[in-house]
């Protein structure tokens, strides 16, 4: 579809240039982890400021899926700092960017998580990035992730060989919490698409996991809603058809936190699920019934 109306950005091409200059002296000799965290605050601060100063908004594939020059200028600025610091890594961006990696990293970006949210003006948004080894829709090693929430001020941090943190205070293990374990006690959280509801097998699919949990959530960002569950907020999360950009980073939490991610084909669809062990395990077995 077509822009609702034609983009002026609030922030000048030069002072996008200089903002991202000074970023990258600053940080040339940080580590892949620090590195991470400052580009996620940074690039979600970036895109607040200029929500704040005003912006058009231009559609994708439905008046939901939306973009705005604030995801473009983030993800600018992220891409660029990453293809000086970090040369030989592969990038792969929810806004375009692609960069062939000669390392077997690639750095996964979504520069604004929950962007019809960011439109509208709610605080459920956030910057995101992760870290792969290989191939970024099935990577043989996911390194970590990065989420900064602007509107919270908070940065969930974790994957591997990183217990997830929110601002460097570790989150605990989901799996020592009877909450995050049983699904009847705790909430499930995701998405599912108005047009999903109205296909029969995939709202049967996801009613016949429904009503497996005390309640539901569905708030606009997948990142978001994961370091929820590595947080232990959220009890589970299930959506389908989910890019690499709005799934790795997320999961990285949840695996940092003890966690785990698994996918399954049911009603025509392949669905993530996260959170603790358990929980996980009830959800996928249930999904795989339905086929």
């Amino acid at each position: 579809m077509g822009s609702m109306s034609s983009q002026t950005s609030p922030i000048p091409a030069e002072a996008l240039q200089a903002i991202t200059k000074t970023f990258i002296i600053a940080h040339d000799r940080d580590d892949d982890a620090a590195l991470a965290q400052a580009l996620v605050y940074n690039a979600g601060r970036l895109a607040w400021r200029m929500r704040e100063a005003g912006l058009t908004t231009e559609y994708k594939t439905s008046v939901s899926d939306v973009v705005t020059v604030a995801d473009k200028a983030a993800e600018e600025f992220i891409a660029t700092t990453l293809s000086t610091l970090r040369p030989e890594d592969g990038l792969l961006g929810e806004e375009g960017t692609s960069a062939p990696s000669h390392s077997g990293r690639t750095w996964v970006i979504d520069p604004v998580d929950g962007t019809y949210n960011f439109t509208t003006g709610s605080d459920y948004w956030c910057s995101a990035l992760a870290l792969v080894e290989g191939d970024p829709e099935d990577p043989d090693l996911l390194h970590f992730g990065a989420v900064h929430r602007p509107a919270m001020g908070y940065t969930w941090f974790g994957g591997a060989d990183f217990p997830t943190t929110v601002d460097g205070r570790p989150v605990g293990r989901l799996d020592d919490s009877p909450l995050n374990v049983t699904p009847d006690r705790t909430c499930l959280g995701g998405y599912l698409h108005p047009t999903d509801i109205a296909d029969p097998a995939v709202g049967a699919a996801y009613t016949a996991v429904v009503k497996e949990f005390a309640t539901v959530r569905w708030n606009g960002s997948a990142s978001v809603d994961l370091g929820n569950v590595a947080q232990g907020n959220t009890g589970c999360w299930m959506q389908h058809s989910v890019l690499p950009w709005d799934l790795l980073p997320g999961r990285a939490l949840v695996e940092g936190a003890g966690g785990r991610v698994e996918r399954v084909e049911a009603a025509g669809r392949l669905w993530s699920v996260a959170g603790a062990p358990a929980s996980v395990a009830t959800v996928v077995e249930i999904l795989g019934a339905q086929d």
